[in-house]
């Protein structure tokens, strides 16, 4: 299988002297003719997308989402994605760096909000018309710094985005399940850290009381937490962060499925199809298929 490329912003930037951030409208960006972004593709850096016109669809990690005006999309670094959309498609885009972030928000991580640091989270919002509307004026607002040379020019994009990014997470907040909004911050806050832990050691620990530790909590508290804020257990949030991973290697590694299996700490190759299948309806070979020539 060929590997999935990965983008970094210098690719985007074209002589900006804007460094770790890209802006542009969207149709700017496909017209621009860069051809890596016509297949699936990762990235280094976080992407945000806003779509003012046109339809379609946006898989991000497998996950099918559909296009509209009005949809907001948010990617971490190391997703992969690739869209199908129609030939009218226009909105804004911009990428930009954690580095670039910390410039002014000093150990403030991207990570810290639940579209970006969660695997779990949708990466997609819809907005209504009111918040279509306040979402536009920040962008352009981002785009008329961007072109310019202005006087802390980089601090008043980071506010910008910084806005974007904060009301988007109270969007997200709104869908929260009862008992995670009348918990607050607090619940979405140990979420978060549950997948911090989960990113460093689901390919080696897959025990609830293992994080539930490494958390100070108990088991019971921590699938607690899971069931309010994403409606799972514990144990379903750090199967699907493995068989992600599962699914990212069947399509960038040139390894055999049992090789795979082995990696991600399953010694039967039969226990890992059964688990893959049972969170992805299908089984691995069946997955490699159904994922098309353009992977």
């Amino acid at each position: 299988m060929d590997s999935i490329s990965v983008l970094n912003i210098d690719l985007f930037q074209g002589g900006k002297n804007t460094p770790d951030f890209y802006f542009s409208t969207l149709k700017t960006h496909f017209q621009v003719g860069h051809r890596h972004l016509e297949k699936p593709h990762r990235h280094d850096f976080y992407a945000t997308i806003l779509f003012t016109q046109g339809t379609g669809i946006h898989e991000i990690d497998f996950q099918k989402y559909d296009v509209s005006a009005g949809s907001i999309f948010f990617m971490s670094p190391g997703q992969i994605h690739s869209w199908e959309l129609t030939d009218d498609i226009d909105g804004y885009i911009f990428f930009c760096s954690q580095e670039f972030y910390e410039m002014h928000y000093v150990n403030q991580k991207l990570r810290a909000f639940p579209f970006f640091g969660s695997v779990t989270f949708s990466r997609k919002l819809q907005l209504n018309s009111r918040e279509l509307n306040m979402n536009l004026m920040l962008f352009l607002k981002i785009q008329d710094e961007y072109l310019t040379q202005k006087f802390m020019k980089n601090g008043l994009i980071l506010s910008l985005i910084s806005q974007i990014f904060i009301h988007s997470a109270r969007m997200f907040s709104r869908d929260l399940d009862p008992l995670a909004a009348s918990a607050g911050l607090s619940y979405i806050k140990h979420y978060q850290d549950f997948e911090d832990c989960v990113e460093m050691h689901f390919k080696n620990e897959r025990s609830v009381s293992f994080y539930a530790s490494a958390m100070n909590i108990s088991s019971k508290h921590l699938n607690r937490i899971t069931q309010a804020v994403v409606q799972k257990t514990a144990t379903e949030v750090i199967t699907e962060r493995v068989i992600l991973e599962a699914k990212r290697m069947l399509i960038y590694l040139d390894e055999s499925l049992v090789e795979i299996a082995f990696r991600l700490g399953y010694e039967e190759y039969s226990y890992f199809v059964r688990v893959f299948r049972n969170i992805s309806g299908m089984t691995p070979t069946q997955f490699i298929k159904n994922t098309g020539p353009e992977y």
